[in-house]
């Protein structure tokens, strides 16, 4: 069963998206509440799936991971469609995969150290069976990139 979400919810949510390590009591003097009614709040997002994980954003330049690219795949058929999301589920470059309509039938971002290591990436996802073609963008900058939900109270 889904909870339904409040605005108080809806504050700590907004909270949390912009600095994931605000400790419980600061949590609870923004949205007005007691620590233990900030916790048990947090303790029914969690379970309900609207808090997934709790990360750090970490700078891929300086941890000289220097290639950011996007591949669109293109796979012959929904019988290689788990194989496929498996093979890309392992391999530690590839940070998104979405299944998408237009041009291929998904979309990878990958992050790799440079030219030579993204060359050697694509070579594996292209000797995976039933891949029909792959079409690569490289990103020169990224002037905006979040995960951030502009959340509001319908």
């Amino acid at each position: 069963m889904t909870i339904q979400i409040d605005e108080i919810d809806l504050k700590i949510l907004n909270v949390l998206q912009g600095k994931g390590r605000t400790r419980r009591n600061e949590l609870a003097e923004i949205v007005h509440l007691s620590i233990p009614s900030v916790s048990e709040r947090l303790r029914k997002l969690e379970e309900n799936g609207f808090i997934v994980e709790y990360v750090a954003k970490l700078n891929s330049i300086k941890l000289g991971f220097d290639i950011t690219a996007f591949i669109f795949v293109t796979v012959d058929s929904s019988k290689h469609f788990q194989t496929f999301i498996d093979h890309a589920n392992n391999l530690d470059e590839v940070q998104e995969i979405h299944a998408i309509t237009g041009d291929g039938s998904h979309l990878l971002k990958v992050r790799t150290e440079n030219t030579s290591t993204l060359e050697k990436l694509l070579s594996k996802i292209q000797a995976w069976s039933g891949i029909v073609h792959t079409k690569t963008h490289l990103v020169l900058s990224s002037p905006k990139e979040t995960s951030k939900i502009k959340l509001y109270k319908k």
